[in-house]
């Protein structure tokens, strides 16, 4: 079953590179003092994620920063993936790149996607959901093939 309004983000492990070397944060100590809102690709370096998802999130970074909300990008790669991704596409420093390398905390969400029909394992579904101190205030979970809900401009249109 997948996470649902209301629910607590899970504690599971993700990475990111920090200082030069990788760094393992648990989500509850990322997530529980904050407001966030997390999206999440199918793919580094793949096509709709690379031409619209992440770039709309960078273009429309400072909105959700002047509304005290940070922002986490996240997808079941490694953390270098995850940080030349980043560089490619000139994320600012305080988006956060999070790598769910085994597909831990997608799983734990219950978001997983099969992909192994196109080489690539399990994956996470296109999504962005939005929490407070830890707790899912809004969930958009596209549907297959879509790119709509979790966009940043529909994000950014429905928080308070």
């Amino acid at each position: 079953m997948s996470i649902q309004v209301g629910d607590r983000l899970p504690e599971v492990p993700l990475q990111r590179i920090q200082d030069g070397g990788v760094e393992t944060v648990d989500t509850s100590a990322l997530f529980s003092e904050r407001k966030v809102v997390i999206f999440a690709v199918p793919g580094a370096f793949t096509p709709t994620c690379s031409e619209r998802h992440l770039p709309g999130f960078v273009e429309h970074f400072d909105e959700f920063r002047e509304k005290g909300i940070d922002v986490a990008c996240m997808s079941v790669n490694d953390p270098f993936v995850m940080q030349a991704w980043g560089r490619s596409q000139n994320v600012p420093d305080d988006l956060m790149m999070l790598a769910d390398g085994n597909a831990e905390f997608t799983r734990a969400l219950g978001l997983e996607l099969d992909a192994s029909g196109y080489g690539m394992g399990t994956r996470a579904k296109r999504f962005a959901l939005y929490a407070e101190q830890g707790v899912v205030k809004q969930l958009h979970v596209e549907a297959p093939g879509e790119y709509r809900v979790s966009s940043a401009e529909h994000v950014l249109a429905e928080l308070p």
